[in-house]
């Protein structure tokens, strides 16, 4: 851990006052001096509210870093020495990239096809209301101003 903190700190260019590590970390000899280590060992009860945030957090990266591994081939590395692990690495992650891209697109696709399926629906349904008569009663107060629905023309 003393070694992560070290690399963090020249990458960053700040220290951590605290960290929050599972088990794997326990025992005094990885744990930097000016460092406050939190383990995940305690109950929820006797954990702060902030501790709880900074925990779940922390739980919520672990499944993405698995999908990386086993969906991007980051679990098997078939590139020679460290310059085939840098590329290995970079093409993951423009791939993890890539693969929330499309999902965005797809999900702003849908929202704006059901947006114009909404709209289309709205228009169709309201002409045909404006071609009916209705004695007195009130259709709809909200869309009645828009499409000038006269509601006062009794059946003839």
């Amino acid at each position: 851990m003393k070694d992560a903190i070290n690399q963090m700190e020249k990458i960053v260019g700040l220290r951590p006052k605290e960290v929050y590590v599972d088990l794997g970390y326990k025992g005094k000899d990885h744990h930097p001096e000016d460092v406050q280590v939190h383990l995940s060992n305690k109950s929820r009860k006797k954990m702060t509210r902030w501790e709880r945030m900074w925990m779940n957090r922390r739980s919520a990266i672990e499944p993405v870093i698995s999908h990386l591994k086993y969906d991007h081939n980051m679990i098997r590395n078939f590139l020679k020495g460290k310059e085939g692990d840098r590329i290995n690495a970079i093409l993951s992650a423009a791939g993890f990239n890539f693969s929330k891209l499309i999902r965005a697109f797809f999900v702003i696709s849908k929202i704006l096809s059901l947006h114009r399926f909404y709209f289309q629906f709205e228009s169709c349904f309201f002409s045909f209301l404006k071609d009916l008569n209705f004695s007195g009663t009130t259709i709809y107060k909200r869309f009645t101003h828009l499409y000038r629905i006269n509601v006062n023309r009794t059946l003839s």
